[in-house]
């Protein structure tokens, strides 16, 4: 009896989109509300920070401070609102997904789809594991001022410190400073969920969609084995022609699911890669204006691991894209290896037919503006820092 794939390879994706109300299979009422709620917090804290900007006397240093955090928050926003919009694609795929595993009989094939879900179910752990650090991390960093005050007293308190860096940077009066810092907390969290949630489950669907292009590559192998191309004569000659034919049926069917993923999400994402090139040129400009950056450590780091963060994401998302394309050439190169010159005409044919399909390369293209592949976060990465070259100069 086939397993389900949402419970054994997708449960901690399941657990991560519950917690901000984004799992498929449950959409009640109050998860929608629970959905409002979270994204209220994320929308009201971009606000916040452009509403300094009307309410305060801001010098140039001022507005680009807002700017590189704001970028940051318009990222977590638009994951949110771009999953929430296509939840139902979502479903869609991951339905899909397992029905493609339930159509699977050989154990060999099983075996090759689960092993690719496990891959996929260690990534989502691992990426649960790193935002733990980091949110655990960033609370250290804002509690250790209260817990020295506590252990090692002294007449200039630590979080007198602490107070006077965050009231100095949104320009706020030091009445508003716990309601502010609560609400940095809450929108940080929120956002670090989003994006790794969603993050979590796009790299899985890859890993399965990666299995699918492995398990094509296997009934190729299979069907121009040795053994069968000598009892192709003397058995059932439609045993080659189903392998084949299988191959080529799964392999499309990745394909479509692929494309079917691009479809539903290429305008928002191609938002997103605008964003992150626009915030890390901005946290990148920002760090080389801190004339001592010893001496104002926490906005060094700030804008440092924004940057990190940001440049970490989008190598992920990248790299998913470029194992796609190379699973696809692995295909054509399986093709071109095998012993097709000694299979019947008809097989050939059947050959020619995938060599011509594979002859078109495939690959994540969103518009054709760009192709995700690690050739392609080369060059975000260089126009982000064309961008922050073009600030300096009109500096």
């Amino acid at each position: 009896m086939k397993v389900s794939l949402r419970e054994r390879y997708f449960n901690f994706n399941r657990i991560m989109l519950l917690s901000i109300g984004l799992w498929p299979y449950q959409q009640s009422t109050l998860t929608q509300l629970q959905l409002v709620v979270l994204l209220s917090i994320l929308i009201s804290f971009i606000i916040f920070q452009f509403s300094r900007l009307i309410f305060v006397d801001y010098t140039y240093g001022f507005v680009l401070r807002m700017l590189s955090i704001s970028s940051l928050f318009v990222l977590y926003v638009t994951k949110y609102i771009s999953f929430w919009i296509n939840i139902d694609a979502i479903k869609c795929t991951l339905e899909r997904l397992q029905d493609v595993y339930n159509e699977l009989t050989d154990k060999n094939e099983i075996a090759i789809y689960e092993e690719y879900g496990k891959l996929a179910k260690q990534y989502t752990i691992k990426f649960i594991l790193v935002q733990a650090s980091i949110l655990s991390f960033a609370f250290v960093m804002e509690s250790w001022p209260f817990i020295f005050d506590i252990v090692i007293p002294k007449n200039d308190t630590y979080t007198r410190h602490l107070i006077n860096s965050l009231t100095s940077y949104y320009l706020i009066q030091e009445k508003y400073f716990f309601f502010v810092l609560l609400h940095i907390n809450a929108a940080h969290a929120v956002g670090s969920f989003v994006l790794v949630g969603v993050g979590a489950l796009f790299v899985s669907y890859g890993k399965c969609i990666s299995g699918m292009f492995k398990i094509a590559c296997f009934r190729l192998e299979r069907a121009m084995a040795a053994d069968t191309l000598q009892n192709i004569y003397l058995k059932n000659h439609f045993v080659t022609n189903k392998y084949i034919i299988g191959a080529v049926q799964i392999h499309r069917k990745a394909m479509e699911f692929a494309d079917y993923l691009i479809y539903c999400f290429e305008k928002s994402l191609l938002f997103i890669a605008g964003t992150t090139v626009f915030c890390v040129s901005l946290n990148l400009y920002r760090m080389s204006q801190i004339e001592k950056p010893l001496e104002e450590i926490e906005e060094t780091l700030t804008h440092f691991f924004i940057m990190f963060f940001v440049l970490v994401y989008l190598f992920i998302g990248n790299y998913i894209g470029q194992e796609v394309i190379d699973n696809n050439d692995e295909l054509f190169i399986t093709v071109y290896n095998i012993p097709w010159y000694q299979a019947p005409l008809h097989i050939q044919k059947l050959i020619l037919i995938l060599l011509q399909r594979n002859c078109k390369p495939f690959a994540l293209n969103f518009h054709g503006i760009f192709v995700a592949s690690l050739e392609c976060f080369a060059m975000l990465v260089s126009a982000s820092v064309s961008y922050f070259t073009i600030m300096i100069s009109l500096q």
